[in-house]
């Protein structure tokens, strides 16, 4: 996926739940802060955007809403060659004071549209919590490309809300954050 991609992904989802606003917070809301020009081939592969309306009630039903209009297997999707996953804003966990980080993406052309994209290292820490194969060589290829300093990684994961629970049903202890730490602070001696 590139930058042009996601710009066209915010301007859609925002047409199609009729906000002005969405959250960007999945793999490519890194495009948020760097053009794929830069970006290690594992940080742009996924043809998915996750994108979180701003209001929403708690059954997710417009986040139900854009992911059926340009979701997987959608026309959009057949037109564009990705989709857009509609998800809760709770799909991710965030260390404490993401919002104030967060990256606006304002499309040109499209006024009334912007993507709030996750900043860099909270997108990091989030795929770490998730923990996912594909999260690890993610991060990994940040930090290896010279992106992400595993130093930021580390000390943003010590602002994880401890006992938030996650999509999965797992809860965010002392534990999860020392094994995000380790697994960072392990680039450094490479």
């Amino acid at each position: 996926m590139n930058r042009a991609e996601l710009v066209e992904a915010i301007v859609a989802a925002t047409e199609i739940i009729q906000q002005d606003t969405v959250l960007v917070i999945g793999s490519q809301s890194i495009l948020g802060s760097f053009d794929e020009s830069v970006l290690p081939e594992a940080a742009t592969r996924s043809i998915e955007v996750d994108i979180a309306p701003l209001a929403d009630d708690a059954a997710e039903t417009i986040a139900t809403i854009l992911d059926g209009r340009a979701g997987e297997w959608s026309p959009f999707h057949d037109a564009h060659g990705f989709y857009i996953q509609g998800v809760g804003r709770n799909t991710a966990v965030l260390p404490a004071g993401w919002r104030d980080r967060l990256v606006p993406v304002r499309p040109p052309g499209a006024p009334g549209s912007t993507g709030l994209c996750l900043d860099p290292v909270d997108l990091c820490v989030a795929k770490l919590v998730a923990a996912r194969p594909k999260d690890h060589e993610f991060v990994s290829a940040l930090i290896e490309a010279g992106l992400i300093e595993p130093r930021a990684v580390a000390e943003r994961a010590e602002l994880l809300p401890r006992g938030q629970v996650q999509v999965d049903g797992a809860e965010i202890t002392d534990e999860t954050v020392g094994r995000i730490v380790r697994w960072v602070r392990s680039f450094e001696s490479r």
